[in-house]
């Protein structure tokens, strides 16, 4: 099979031809059709954010495929089948805290790291071996136009985010970040969830305004001034009540300012979920005051990616059209040009840009 390869780090991906894989037990062989090509990709390949890869590596954080193979171990899996790969990879011999790898991304620990060295490969390729319970079936309209489709990378993050902070319907929810790839991903399945309202702070005024149009007043668009007091009140003023529930999905490069205003907008006894980078490449802590979070009843919870059920969560909201797809503009790029994806990723990063890497050259319309 064709592959890009990570040789080193700062190096370009190269293209090249790899043996196939082949599965295990407990494991599916699949097709890859379309894969999404996070905006951070160029920082990671160049080192900068320093995650636990082991060059030489194929990279990519899960994808839609066509399954080829399954094992001996299937039920209802059969060839042929269009499915989406989660990466997110849990050892099976701890129930309670299972070690976490992201397959050809990212991994948590050392348990997580010998998870990877078994499950090195991801998504850059023209197959690619995953754990039978991470393969998901999707309708049939996701073959029609994987590319799309592989945006489910990113709205499983914050999905699962929104189930770790027990968003229900109705509830006014905050997200910080909302002008990001991720945080605009958290308004639209907030709002997919039945979120009452969502305040949407943020620098970006084009960004805010996008996402006014597109959601219309249940979305509380908030332009941020850098002055604690000011935005926090306004963040409080655009709820148009109280505040249920705060999300942070800010990146690495945000200052532990930005999510300490956010989070405490929140109401007595409301939840604040944490799941963006702040702090991950050294700078200011977060500091939340311990007697705010105390004397307020505040949940604080941190989350790192999503449990197996979201997948199934999110694709029943694309196949019912509560989260829609359509208006996301998507990029694709074939395999040979990968690191034209990665620039082109590096440099659309707002709101529903996406962009996607086709490694099978017959996997459905171009889309845009």
């Amino acid at each position: 099979m064709r592959a890009a390869v990570l040789t080193r780090f700062g190096a370009p991906l190269t293209v090249r031809e790899m043996p196939d894989p082949e599965a295990g037990g407990g494991e599916v062989v699949v097709e890859v059709l379309a894969t999404c090509v996070p905006p951070y990709a160029a920082e990671v390949f160049g080192g900068e954010r320093k995650y636990p890869l082991v060059p030489p590596v194929v990279p990519g954080v899960g994808g839609v495929g066509r399954i080829v193979h399954v094992g001996p171990d299937a039920t209802r899996l059969r060839a042929g089948d269009i499915v989406w790969c989660d990466s997110t990879v849990r050892s099976r011999d701890d129930a309670l805290t299972p070690d976490i790898t992201l397959q050809g991304w990212s991994s948590r620990g050392e348990g997580g790291a010998r998870l990877a060295r078994y499950l090195h490969d991801g998504s850059f390729a023209a197959l690619m071996r995953v754990p039978t319970e991470n393969v998901f079936p999707l309708p049939a309209a996701a073959g029609d136009d994987p590319a799309r489709w592989a945006a489910l990378s990113v709205h499983t993050i914050p999905y699962g985010g929104l189930l770790a902070g027990g968003l229900a319907a109705g509830e006014t929810l905050l997200v910080s970040g909302a002008t990001g790839n991720l945080g605009s991903s958290a308004v639209a399945v907030a709002l997919a969830m039945g979120a009452g309202r969502v305040v949407a702070p943020g620098r970006n005024r084009a960004a805010l305004a996008l996402l006014a149009d597109r959601f219309g007043p249940r979305v509380r668009p908030v332009p941020l001034t850098g002055d604690e007091a000011v935005d926090r009140a306004a963040m409080s003023a655009a709820g148009d009540g109280p505040i249920d529930m705060v999300i942070d999905l800010l990146p690495p490069s945000a200052p532990g300012s930005a999510v300490r205003v956010a989070a405490m907008a929140v109401r007595e006894y409301g939840r604040v979920v944490l799941m963006g980078g702040v702090g991950m490449l050294g700078g200011e802590d977060l500091a939340l005051p311990y007697p705010w979070i105390m004397r307020n009843s505040v949940t604080l919870r941190g989350q790192w990616m999503y449990p197996r059920t979201a997948n199934v969560g999110v694709i029943r909201l694309l196949a019912s059209g509560a989260l829609d797809l359509a208006p996301e503009r998507v990029r694709p790029f074939g395999l040979d040009a990968v690191n034209d994806a990665v620039a082109y990723a590096a440099s659309h990063r707002g709101p529903f840009d996406r962009t996607a890497l086709v490694p099978v050259a017959s996997a459905g319309p171009a889309s845009r």
